[in-house]
């Protein structure tokens, strides 16, 4: 079992997409309630689990910012500040 331990797949290594990251968080969480895991392999469970919960917190973190830059005037969207000039004459 330590071996497994060592080894990190191309997936853990590299920045993954918010939808697999949650997928993989809840296949690790389905997993780990089973109870079928060994001591060992819920610690490293719960370790990968802590990185996702943290990718997907910061995923959604960049996402609320976008939102509010987009939306910053509220409802109406303010062209002043993007350069470009209306004629209402």
């Amino acid at each position: 079992m330590a071996d497994d331990a060592n080894t990190e797949s191309p997936a853990e290594q590299a920045p993954i997409d918010f939808e697999a990251a949650l997928a993989e968080l809840e296949e690790l969480v389905g997993r780990m309630e089973a109870g079928s895991l060994s001591l060992e392999e819920s610690l490293a469970a719960f370790e990968r689990g802590i990185k996702l919960t943290r990718e997907c917190q910061s995923a959604l973190r960049s996402a609320e910012l976008r939102i509010k830059a987009l939306t910053q005037e509220g409802d109406e969207l303010d062209l002043s500040s993007s350069g470009i000039e209306l004629d209402t004459s």
